[in-house]
């Protein structure tokens, strides 16, 4: 069943998310070669106490997440858990991704930022992800149906030549950090669920250069491609309403 929000609780989540976008915003100016990825963990707690935002995946799950953020760099797809030991270098890419609680209420953001100079390859998949998300995020109106948010960023990273991620997907949020429906990243255009006002989902398209398979990492978290080539992760936190998509979360 689904929670829709009302125009109120609408509010209060781009409340929330309009800090958590100030946080990203913050920690996308940290990303540059030789920093490791605990330093950033080490601010986003910072800002979060100073943005009186609780983080949404501090000790989330089982085993429960030790960090503020994750961080996920090159292959990585999602989860990648920060430490003193992974250090960026020039030309990596990383994804941040952010999620917090405000008043009751989640919402979820990730972006992809190049460390230093990264190469042409790197930099389309950034802008075709991105893209995607765009595409996406346009579809949510009350006109459409779940799926043609899905069958729309399949379509556009697929006509660049890449894959998308098929086990992991986008979510509905608000009460809860994961709420019905899922949102898979393909689809069949014009089927799934009537999108309704007051519907909020995470749409969060993850790009691969290889192959669509991926595999988790020994920490039981880090989610990698199965190829061991590049992937890339937008995400943004987007309600339907009467007026069309309203974007609560981005940088």
């Amino acid at each position: 069943m689904l929670d829709l929000k009302t125009d109120r609780e609408i509010d209060i989540m781009h409340d929330c998310g309009q800090k958590l976008s100030e946080i990203a915003r913050e920690l996308k100016e940290m990303i540059r070669p030789g920093i490791n990825t605990a330093e950033i963990d080490i601010k986003a707690r910072k800002l979060f106490k100073k943005n009186k935002l609780r983080p949404a995946f501090l000790n989330y799950g089982s085993p429960p997440f030790p960090a503020t953020i994750c961080t996920s760099i090159n292959e990585e797809v999602v989860h990648g858990i920060p430490s003193p030991g992974r250090v960026l270098e020039e030309g990596d890419i990383i994804s941040v991704d952010i999620g917090g609680v405000w008043k009751g209420f989640f919402t979820d953001m990730a972006f992809t930022a190049g460390v230093g100079s990264i190469s042409e390859e790197k930099k389309r998949l950034l802008s075709v992800t991105r893209k995607a998300l765009e595409s996406g995020t346009e579809k949510m109106c009350e006109e459409f149906k779940l799926f043609d948010v899905s069958w729309t960023i399949q379509q556009v990273a697929e006509n660049a030549g890449y894959s998308v991620v098929r086990e992991l997907v986008g979510h509905g949020i608000g009460r809860k950090l994961h709420e019905s429906p899922q949102v898979p990243n393909y689809g069949r255009k014009g089927t799934g669920i009537k999108l309704e006002k007051g519907l909020v989902l995470a749409i969060e398209p993850m790009l691969n250069m290889g192959t669509h398979r991926i595999k988790v990492k020994d920490d039981k978290w880090t989610i990698e491609t199965e190829d061991g080539k590049c992937s890339c992760h937008f995400e943004n936190t987007v309600a339907v309403t009467s007026g069309g998509p309203r974007i609560l979360t981005g940088i």
